[in-house]
C-alpha cells in the first residue's frame, strides 16, 4: 500500500459516520495520526478503535462545529497530542429535504448553515497557523448542491454554495504559502445524513426519503478523496453526472436544471 498520508496528522469532523468514519479508516491504514470529532463520543470511540486496530493513532474530541470554543478546543488538543497539524477534512454536514413553500420553520436554514459552512471557517481559522507550518492540506467535503441548485435541498444547497465561495477565496489568500485547498463534490452517497436529514417541520426525517439503490458507497467516495488529497487537487468530481453539471451550468443552464428536477424525482421513495 503507498502510504501517503503515513504519521500524516489529520482533523476530520463529522468522523462518527459516513463518509467521515471512512476516511478515518482508510487513513489509519496509510498509518496516520487522526484526530477525529464529532458530537456523538461513543460512535467516535468505535470508530477510533477501528483506526487503532487498522494501524492508525486515533485521538478522540467530542465536538459541536457550530461552536468557535469547541473548534478550537479541537485544534488545540490535536496539536498538543501530536505536536503538529498537518491536513483538515471539513466533512461534518446536515441536510434537508423539503420544498422551500412548504418549510414550517425558518431556524431550519440558520442550522444547516451553521454546520455545513461556518462549522468549517470556524476549524479553518483555528487550524490555519499550524497548517502554513507544515505546508498542510484543507479539504472540504462538499456536494453536488455546491455547484448547481437542487429542488427540496435550497438551505443546503445555498451551505455548499457558501463553502466553495469560502474556499475558493481563502485558496487564491493562500498562494505560496504551501497550503492547498481541496473541495470534493461527492454525488448521491449511502450515508446516515439521510435519515438526519430536516424536514419542512424543522425536525429530522428519521427514515431516508431516497431509494437507495445503485448509491455511491461511503467507501468508494473516501476513495476518490484520498486520491484528490494525495494530488492535492483543487476539486474531486466523482461522477459523470458531476462533470456534466461543471460544463452544462456553462453553456445550457436551463437543461442542467430539467436534468437536476429529473434526477431528484426519480430518486425520491414513494411512501
Amino acid at each position: 500500500m503507498n502510504k501517503v498520508f503515513s504519521e500524516n496528522v489529520v482533523i476530520i469532523t463529522g468522523a462518527s459516520s459516513g463518509i467521515g468514519a471512512e476516511l478515518a479508516l482508510q487513513l489509519a491504514a496509510q498509518d496516520a495520526w487522526l484526530a477525529l470529532a464529532a458530537r456523538d463520543e461513543a460512535r467516535l470511540n468505535a470508530v477510533a478503535q477501528d483506526c487503532r486496530q487498522r494501524g492508525g493513532r486515533a485521538l478522540v474530541v467530542k465536538t459541536d462545529v457550530t461552536d468557535p470554543a469547541q473548534c478550537a478546543a479541537l485544534v488545540a488538543q490535536t496539536a498538543q497530542a501530536y505536536g503538529r497539524i498537518d491536513t483538515l477534512i471539513n466533512n461534518a454536514g446536515i441536510g434537508m429535504w423539503a420544498r422551500f413553500e412548504d418549510v414550517q420553520d425558518l431556524a431550519l436554514f440558520e442550522k444547516i448553515m451553521r454546520v455545513n459552512y461556518l462549522g468549517s471557517v470556524y476549524c479553518a481559522f483555528y487550524a490555519l497557523p499550524h497548517l502554513k507550518r507544515s505546508r498542510g492540506r484543507i479539504v472540504a467535503v462538499s456536494s453536488l448542491t455546491g455547484k448547481t441548485g437542487v429542488p427540496t435541498r435550497s438551505g443546503y444547497a445555498a451551505s455548499k454554495h457558501a463553502l466553495g465561495g469560502f474556499f475558493d477565496s481563502l485558496r487564491i489568500e493562500l498562494a505560496n504559502t504551501g497550503v492547498t485547498i481541496t473541495i470534493a463534490f461527492p454525488d448521491f452517497v449511502a450515508t446516515p445524513i439521510r435519515q438526519s436529514n430536516f424536514g419542512a417541520d424543522g425536525k429530522p426525517l428519521q427514515t431516508s426519503p431516497m431509494n437507495e439503490r445503485g448509491l455511491m458507497s461511503a467507501e468508494e467516495c473516501a476513495r476518490h478523496i484520498l486520491r484528490g488529497m494525495q494530488k492535492r487537487a483543487r476539486e474531486v468530481v466523482m461522477t459523470p453526472r458531476g462533470r456534466i453539471i461543471g460544463w452544462g451550468k456553462l453553456i445550457a443552464p436551463a437543461l442542467v436544471d430539467r436534468l437536476t428536477a429529473t434526477a431528484i424525482a426519480r430518486r425520491h421513495r414513494k411512501a
